[in-house]
């Protein structure tokens, strides 16, 4: 049954660094029992299994073009003639992006509504991989990449708080990561196999990025047509106006940052997101430099990266509730420590392809686990502006530390990579361990 519990807190009679001194309860991911049904399903109504739909698309896309990265950068290189470093730069642009929309997002949602998500997140793949068609000079290459993640920024932020407040969120959740994942295991498939197998130009596999942008736009604008600014402010009321702490009016984006728990999800999804793009963007050069395989066979250890990742969020979406989302993302960090050893240990191919699979497969549902975490201890008036935050940080950390790796592996050699690696992960998980101490505060809801 879809649950909500109803909270006492009040947004506007103290500091939100404050937490409540009451107990968590015995199963902290458990619903306490004054509870009311109020989560939607996302098969109650043929609207939103449509709007569904469009957000997996959604994702999907997003998912390609994140994983092109990896198969394209050694052509990249050939093609521009520039170093790691500077190559690396495709990786850091989006960080702009990310920061605008971690900035805009709930401003967006106030005046457009998620109808303005739909066409502007879209639009800005589409016009990104347009102008990529035409090959233009590197530093053009590397401003449109900011407008790659402005548009995944927003998007990333308003599906997973959409989602992330239905009935049965964590499964749901792992479908629409899960199809990010398809999207990123299929992307370095056709790409590696068009470049390497075909003849095609690195350019010339953003041809097939922009029929797929086209179709986001339409189906995500169609699908969320009647989402309009004023809808939105009438279902969440509390975000129309500043709240107010301490007698100053503050907006839902500085409400939210007074919450430990968001910038412990932040921080933590920083260091994820990075994680996880690292692997997908250095995979292929780590294994034709290191592991001396093929063009072919190294470009195939990211897609068998991101088929773990696919994997991962559609299996162990279903296993986390069952152990608690908060626990079982500890678990997961410690099982991709220990295939991560392997991976750098073992110095031979055919290990470090299946090693590298299953760290795919632990970090996969992590993501997802985060946002539902995020929901049950944040209020639903600052959900957007806090996962907003949060997922704006995690494409920040894809961006930074792909950079930073390549920085490093232009003057050290692309071994720097596993080391860096564990090391992040070993970061991540004291971070996550902080959460332990924090009780939820807000509403939340729970199957």
């Amino acid at each position: 049954m879809a649950t909500a519990t109803i909270s006492t807190d009040t947004l506007s009679n103290e500091p939100h660094w404050h937490i409540s001194q009451s107990s968590p309860s015995p199963s902290e991911d458990a619903p306490p029992q004054h509870a009311v049904d109020i989560a939607p399903r996302w098969n109650e109504s043929t609207t939103n299994i449509w709007r569904l739909s469009a957000t997996l698309w959604c994702g999907f896309v997003m998912g390609a073009n994140d994983a092109a990265y990896g198969a394209i950068i050694p052509y990249l290189e050939q093609y521009y003639r520039q170093s790691y470093t500077v190559i690396s730069l495709v990786f850091l642009s989006p960080f702009v992006g990310y920061t605008i929309s971690a900035m805009i997002s709930h401003s967006i949602h106030q005046h457009l509504g998620r109808r303005g998500i739909a066409i502007l997140g879209p639009a800005c793949h589409l016009l990104t991989f347009a102008i990529i068609c035409i090959h233009p000079p590197f530093p053009v290459l590397v401003v449109m990449y900011i407008l790659i993640g402005l548009g995944s920024g927003i998007q990333n932020a308003a599906w997973n708080v959409w989602i992330g407040n239905m009935a049965n969120s964590n499964e749901v959740l792992g479908f629409f990561h899960g199809f990010y994942g398809i999207g990123a295991t299929i992307s370095p498939l056709v790409a590696t196999s068009l470049i390497t197998k075909a003849g095609w130009h690195w350019y010339s596999f953003y041809y097939l990025m922009t029929g797929a942008a086209a179709f986001e736009l339409i189906y995500a604008t169609t699908a969320f047509w009647t989402e309009s600014g004023a809808k939105y402010r009438a279902e969440n009321p509390g975000t129309s106006t500043p709240g107010r702490v301490g007698g100053s009016r503050r907006s839902p984006t500085r409400l939210a940052l007074s919450y430990r728990v968001t910038w412990i999800c932040a921080v933590f999804l920083f260091l994820y997101g990075g994680i996880e793009v690292a692997i997908g963007g250095w995979v292929v050069v780590f294994m034709t430099d290191v592991r001396h395989g093929s063009a072919f066979a190294s470009g195939m250890t990211e897609t068998g990266f991101w088929l773990g990742v696919t994997m991962g969020r559609f299996v162990l979406g279903f296993v986390s509730p069952r152990i608690g989302e908060t626990r079982s993302v500890a678990f997961y960090i410690l099982g991709a420590i220990a295939l991560e050893l392997v991976f750098w240990l073992v110095p031979q191919f055919i290990v470090s392809a299946i090693a590298v699979a299953l760290v795919g497969f632990f970090l996969g549902t992590i993501f997802p686990g985060v946002v539902v975490v995020a929901t049950r201890r944040l209020p639903r008036d600052l959900h957007v502006a806090a996962i907003g935050f949060a997922a704006a940080f995690s494409m920040g950390g894809g961006a930074v530390f792909p950079f930073m790796i390549g920085a490093i592996a232009q003057a050290k050699g692309v071994t720097v990579l596993q080391p860096i690696l564990l090391a992040m992960l070993a970061v991540a998980l004291g971070i996550w361990s902080l959460l332990r101490w924090i009780p939820r505060v807000a509403a939340s809801h729970q199957v």
